[in-house]
């Protein structure tokens, strides 16, 4: 009797079969490929794991500083059942949880007096409690150098309410109004101890240091004052009361409360479904589609570099094992086989990576929690977590960067010839027209796409032509490589030999090279608008007083100090020359809204304002009037500042010349004004308008006075009047603080003496006008160009190494035929110049390209409105390219410094 025949697999089935079977395989050689290649295993593990650490550093560190609504309510409330705040003396509407509130009736009613927590307690009803809190109180406390300021907080922190706010770390909690708490920060800024006493700046009054203790949601410098030490009319502060009550704070209670004007913060029942969307989501907004995208493309550029930092590593490991591949080949693997044991190089290797980066980057978030929430956050984290959701994506990346690195050298391996792999020959890279077509045309597109992106002004927009541009450089590198190499024949041994190894190991070199263009240029192009961002806003920035000047206004002054105190005070810290007094000018019914300022003459207003809705048509004539020809920010002059002066002052505000200054002041001995704008001057005269609008006056009126107008000052817009003619406008005016004139603008330092020697007399505002723009961004042009160098050494570093290891056989050849020692060494140096000088230039090119075609776009965008917006100039972040052009340098200095000169010598066993 025959055996039953056993009908065959669905086809389906059977495919499927096959391929988890040849996944299998390739998994199991790629887990032996890694344990016996260990130095190329980890070093692609590192430049895995490394970015992946960083990421899962800042994503578990940011899930721990992100509070849950059970965290944030206890932080605020301690031990206490909840948190009220008189807010008006109307009746409010609040959000569940008291964090927005608005007034009922639609107008802000603030409270008419303070309210007392007998007042409060009584609200509440029989057998509640509550204890006040102050907060944000500004204090100056003197320092063993300086003075320092510190936030103040007002609390009883030996009642249990109060008391569970902080954490004790040493001694007690202050008992009476001369006692004082202050935070681990004051205590070593400050230079204190327990048992020590700390004065005010102005030496009003000194505390006694009793306890250390630290507020969780601030750990920068807070003291922590009785209540009795602060009196309750102090203004600025904020004021809370922590509510302790017999049972719970219902909806009911709210209610009445919110129709006394009270807000109340209470703690929401427990709800186990908010934790857990809040561990697995974060607090990430899925609206926010365009951050979002942004995002992905930031994330897909690092994506980018890692691959192509690994790429040559898988590169060298492919050529090292083409005889094992052939085999394969030869055992009856077809190409999409050979695919799949090098693709599971990448897969095998890209999960060790993220595992190995998770771990590290978790630990080390664990680890350094406190430094990260003292140095970083300033303000304690909840509960010790990470973002499982985060960290899953970290992982996917991981794998998907080892599986993209070893992607070109698997379709590579497909390909080679089984005879010559088995021989172990090498192939002779191929130029192919279409790659360097395709990459001519990304390079065109992401161009266009930039530019487009510049000019609807869309970051997203144009990090994705930025993307697409990089890409197609890498399309063409290898052809700019085999280009290069044909230069070599020119060339003495070791810079020859080195273009041909890397011309014949295009898929090692270009990967390298590209990932040192993608980084220069990124840190170029970047640059490259800060650089001309930041002369554009020092271009338009108006100083407002002459360089090195100082304006000092009294803010809260109990007995104002005499000139010649202030002379006196300014020339001991500041080196002053001269000083002089600023009055400031105001109606004479002191009510309500006063507006004094020069008004221009009907032949030098403009036809049009700016804001409305203009045509193309009038845009250009607006453009072309000289009416209108003043930039978006000082359109018809700005914001004048008004005072009266005798001609004193007027040097020092406006930085006027002797003569012009004689001139001026002769005119407002004579009653007149001076105005720093010559278009408010017309036939000698100049006109102010008075707008006062309070309960019984609501109108203005216009004068016209003798003028003299200041042309060249380096001063915002002044009007100085004088005393008659402001007594003519029926004006009045009063001190308001005092300009001082140096030779040389003062330091920080100066600035902190001289504030600290005027306390004794009050509050005052010290302002330095220092002549320049608001920001100075070499520094952080110094860093994207270290950042961008570091890459490029280590790309060089990276490729030298593994051109090393794969030429052993061939310096070996060099050492047979009587080859000096320094060759070897050289030849290393030429190598990494070959990679980091190439793609330094690469990427130098590309982003001085993309910096201008972004900066050409945004300009012509904004050519055509009105008012005129200042155009970006077209500069060059030298400091950064002054660090790229050094950078190869340094790699080649490295490369020499770390290679052995002495040639292998390998002896043959017959």
């Amino acid at each position: 009797m025959p055996p039953p025949v056993t009908p065959p697999a669905p086809v389906g089935r059977r495919r499927f079969a096959e391929l988890t079977g040849s996944w299998r395989a390739a998994l199991r050689i790629a887990r032996r490929e890694s344990r016996r290649s260990r130095r190329r295993t980890a070093l692609v593990l590192a430049m895995i794991a490394l970015p992946v650490a960083a990421l899962a550093f800042l994503a578990a560190s940011y899930d721990m500083a992100e509070l849950t609504p059970a965290e944030r309510v206890d932080r605020q409330l301690g031990v206490a059942d909840g948190e009220l705040r008189w807010v008006a003396d109307a009746p409010v509407r609040q959000d569940e949880r008291g964090d927005t509130w608005y007034v009922r009736d639609g107008e802000q009613q603030q409270p008419t007096a303070r309210a007392t927590s007998a007042q409060v307690s009584a609200l509440l009803g029989p057998g509640s409690r509550v204890t006040e809190v102050r907060s944000r109180i500004p204090l100056t406390l003197r320092g063993p150098r300086l003075d320092e300021d510190v936030e103040g907080r007002v609390l009883d922190l030996g009642d249990p309410l109060a008391r569970g706010l902080v954490r004790f770390r040493a001694g007690r909690a202050p008992r009476q109004p001369g006692e004082i708490a202050v935070s681990p920060a004051a205590l070593r800024r400050l230079d204190l101890r327990l048992g020590r006493a700390v004065a005010l700046a102005d030496g009003s009054r000194a505390y006694t240091v009793v306890g250390v203790v630290e507020f969780p949601d601030d750990l920068g410098m807070v003291v922590a004052l009785h209540p009795g030490a602060v009196p309750r009319t102090s203004s600025g502060s904020l004021t809370s009361w922590l509510a302790d009550v017999p049972g719970t704070i219902d909806a009911a209670l709210v209610s009445r409360l919110n129709e006394r004007g009270v807000v109340v913060t209470t703690r929401p029942p427990a709800d186990p479904a908010d934790d857990r969307k809040r561990t697995w989501l974060g607090r990430v907004d899925l609206s926010g589609t365009g951050d979002l995208s942004t995002g992905v493309l930031i994330a897909g550029l690092g994506l980018l570099e890692v691959v192509l930092l690994v790429g040559p590593a898988f590169a060298v490991g492919i050529r090292r094992r083409r005889r094992d591949l052939a085999l394969v080949a030869v055992a009856g693997g077809d190409a999409a086989q050979l695919r799949r044991v090098v693709l599971a190089d990448g897969v095998v290797l890209g999960v060790l990576g993220a595992v190995a980066g998770l771990l590290v980057g978790v630990a080390a978030a664990f680890a350094g929690r406190p430094l990260v929430e003292q140095y970083v956050f300033h303000a304690r984290f909840g509960g010790y977590r990470c973002w499982p959701i985060a960290l899953l994506l970290l992982g996917g990346v991981a794998v998907l960067a080892g599986v993209l690195a070893a992607l070109a050298p698997a379709w590579t391996a497909a390909r080679q010839d089984v005879s010559a792999g088995l021989a172990g020959r090498r192939t002779p890279p191929v130029s192919r027209t279409r790659w360097l077509t395709f990459g001519l045309s990304l390079v065109g597109g992401g161009a266009g796409l930039a530019a487009f992106g510049a000019a609807r002004t869309s970051s997203t927009v144009i990090l994705a032509g930025l993307i697409l541009g990089e890409l197609g450089l890498v399309c063409c590198t290898p052809t700019l490589i085999g280009a290069l190499a044909r230069l070599g024949r020119v060339l003495p041994l070791a810079p020859r030999i080195a273009l041909r190894d890397a011309s014949r190991n295009r898929a090692a070199a270009a990967p390298a090279i590209c990932a040192v263009m993608a980084a220069v240029a990124g840190s170029v192009a970047l640059g490259g608008f800060l650089a001309s961002s930041d002369a554009r806003e020092s271009r338009a920035y108006r100083p407002v007083v002459p360089t090195g000047n100082v304006l000092v206004y009294a803010s809260e002054s109990t007995r104002p100090p005499t000139l010649a105190q202030v002379t006196g005070i300014a020339r001991e810290h500041l080196g002053a020359d001269t000083i002089a007094p600023i009055n400031s000018v105001s109606c004479a019914s002191r009510r309500g809204y006063c507006d004094v300022a020069p008004a221009l003459p009907p032949a030098q207003v403009c036809p049009w304002q700016p804001g409305a809705d203009l045509s193309a048509a009038q845009r250009r004539q607006a453009r072309a009037d000289p009416r209108c020809r003043t930039s978006a920010m000082g359109y018809d002059g700005g914001y004048v500042q008004t005072g009266v002066d005798d001609g004193t002052a007027l040097p020092l505000l406006t930085g006027a010349d002797p003569a012009t200054t004689a001139a001026a002041t002769a005119v407002l001995r004579a009653g007149g004004v001076v105005v720093t704008d010559p278009r408010y001057l017309h036939d000698g005269l100049v006109t102010v308008r008075v707008n006062q609008v309070d309960s019984a006056t609501d109108g203005s009126t216009t004068a016209d006075l003798p003028g003299y107008a200041l042309s060249g000052v380096i001063s915002q817009p002044q009007l100085l009047l004088s005393a008659s003619a402001a007594r003519h406008l029926g004006l009045t005016w009063s001190p308001a603080g005092w300009v001082i004139g140096t030779s040389t603008p003062p330091d920080r330092h100066q600035e902190q003496r001289f504030t600290s020697a005027l306390r004794p007399f009050g509050t005052f505002l010290v302002s330095v006008e220092y002549g320049g723009g608001p920001n100075d961004i070499s520094p952080l042009l110094l860093l994207l160009a270290a950042a961008a160098g570091v890459i490029t050494v280590g790309a060089a570093g990276i490729a030298t190494a593994l051109a090393a290891a794969e030429g052993r056989a061939e310096l070996t050849t060099l050492a047979a035929v009587g080859a000096a020692p320094a060759v070897r060494r050289m030849l290393a140096i030429c190598q990494a110049g070959i990679i980091a000088g190439v793609g330094s230039v690469l990427g130098i090119v590309a982003g001085l390209g993309t910096a201008a075609i972004v900066l050409v776009s945004v300009n012509r965008e904004y050519a055509s409105d009105w008012p005129a917006a200042d155009p970006y100039p077209l500069l060059v972040p030298w400091p950064a390219l002054g660090v790229l052009v050094l950078v190869p340098v340094v790699a080649m200095l490295g490369a020499g410094l770390f290679t052995r000169a002495r040639l292998p010598i390998e002896r043959r066993l017959d």
